[in-house]
């Protein structure tokens, strides 16, 4: 049985990547610009990290753990290109917070 904390997480996990994927869609396009990355991997980015947010609604803690599986490899990514370009701290902090959330859920489930 999944316990209350990871469900919370989930929650989170959730609303972030389609409050950022969805409504904050403008900054996303000019970000993958600004790292010089072509528009069909933020196209192919953006539906594997909807895809897996919408996965950790699932009843099923084997989806569950697939979403989150996927969500963490993106995010390792994601801090990785934030890393090679040198973005600041403050900039890395909301992939690394989403890192460490889906392997909280990963691992509590």
């Amino acid at each position: 049985m999944i316990s209350a904390y990871p469900d919370v997480l989930k929650i989170i996990v959730f609303s972030s990547i389609l409050f950022v994927w969805v409504i904050r869609y403008a900054n996303i396009v000019e970000e993958f610009k600004s790292y010089g990355y072509p528009e069909w991997l933020r196209d192919i980015v953006g539906i594997l990290k909807i895809s897996c947010a919408i996965m950790l609604m699932n009843h099923s803690e084997q989806v569950v753990k697939i979403g989150a599986s996927g969500i963490a490899v993106l995010m390792l990514a994601a801090v990785l290109t934030h890393l090679k370009v040198k973005n600041s701290f403050p900039k890395i902090l909301p992939s690394l917070t989403l890192l460490m959330a889906s392997l909280i859920i990963i691992f509590q489930s």
